[in-house]
């Protein structure tokens, strides 16, 4: 008779990430004179970005503004939906729902 071996969970690198990751509702306005964070009525976040909405010129300031506001790899950031609208869903992986807060609310001016 043959015994299998059970090996306990460990969790996965994709069980890690998908742990440590947010998922942020966002407005964009893109061709804006800087790129900044704002709230909204709300209390949403509007991001304001200098790049025009043209050939995913936005989407990719977005990511990029994202990643460097929170400390991550620009790969850890994933447009969810919304790649042709304002309104989009962004997951940032490697980051707590309470860490992605206060860095957005520090990066505030």
């Amino acid at each position: 008779m043959m015994k299998a071996a059970v090996r306990p969970k460990t969790g996965s690198r994709k069980n890690k990430d998908e742990a440590a990751a947010v998922t942020l509702s966002i407005r964009i306005q893109p061709r804006a004179s800087k790129n900044e964070i704002v709230r909204r009525e709300g209390g949403g976040l509007k991001i304001r970005l200098t790049a025009p909405p043209v050939d995913g010129a936005a989407n990719e300031a977005l990511t990029r503004f994202l990643a460097d506001a929170l400390s991550v790899p620009k790969s850890q950031v994933e447009i969810i939906s919304g790649h042709t609208s304002r309104d989009k869903i962004v997951r940032i992986h490697g980051v707590n729902e309470t860490d992605a807060r206060r860095l957005l609310n520090s990066s505030k001016e």
